[in-house]
């Protein structure tokens, strides 16, 4: 799927649902202030959910959802060229730039509706020849696969969030045979490993700048 995303506006958010297990309002409601890429560590303290028809910051559902992830060097990369892109598009907005401080905007800065991500998420599936899924399978998926390559149970309970370890471990009890008798790898090695399967190993690719003026900036998604 990232192979059939690259090129994709927001290329780096796609990558950052699979990659970290972020659910849709995490990763919309990501800001740059909890992104460290030096670091390489980002913290989830809110997510973006719409409330009485207005698009809000919320607390997460529970306190282990409120957590800290490292981010492997090829989400690091992604962030990083995601990061450029917006800075030019800020500058091409001008006046009608809105600096909400979110990672993942549209054109001028505001932050995105669930409605029109899941919309690019088809077509990126679509393109990919891949069947329809919901938007939070992309948090299966990364689950999944860091079970399968060997990462420990407890690891993938608190890179999700999970309060209880037994809820991790029921959710993906048909990955957990891939377990037994397999080897462990740190997280971060397996994320990169993950990212290379999915033709992503160098970060992501650098998009075209967006055709946009000072005065008629398209505000896609």
């Amino acid at each position: 799927m990232l192979h059939a995303a690259k090129g994709e506006r927001l290329e780096a958010r796609f990558t950052v649902a699979l990659t970290l297990g972020l659910c849709q309002g995490e990763t919309l409601g990501l800001r740059w202030q909890e992104v460290d890429l030096e670091a390489g560590d980002l913290r989830v303290r809110e997510a973006l959910q719409r409330v009485k028809g207005k698009l809000q910051l919320v607390e997460p559902k529970t306190p282990g959802s409120r957590r800290a992830l490292p981010v492997p060097p090829s989400v690091v990369l992604a962030l990083r060229e995601h990061r450029r892109n917006q800075l030019e598009e800020r500058l091409a907005a001008g006046p009608l730039w809105q600096d909400s401080g979110l990672v993942f905007t549209t054109t001028i800065g505001t932050p995105l509706d669930a409605t029109n991500v899941v919309r690019r998420y088809r077509a990126i599936l679509d393109r990919a020849g891949l069947p329809r899924m919901r938007y939070h399978d992309l948090r299966h998926a990364c689950a999944s696969l860091l079970l399968a390559q060997g990462v420990e149970l407890r690891t993938i309970m608190e890179i999700l969030g999970h309060s209880q370890l037994s809820t991790t471990a029921e959710v993906y009890a048909y990955v957990l045979p891939a377990l037994q008798g397999g080897r462990r790898e740190p997280y971060g090695g397996a994320l990169d490993r993950q990212l290379a399967r999915f033709g992503c190993s160098n970060g992501c690719s650098r998009r075209q700048k967006p055709r946009s003026s000072r005065t008629g900036a398209s505000h896609f998604p």
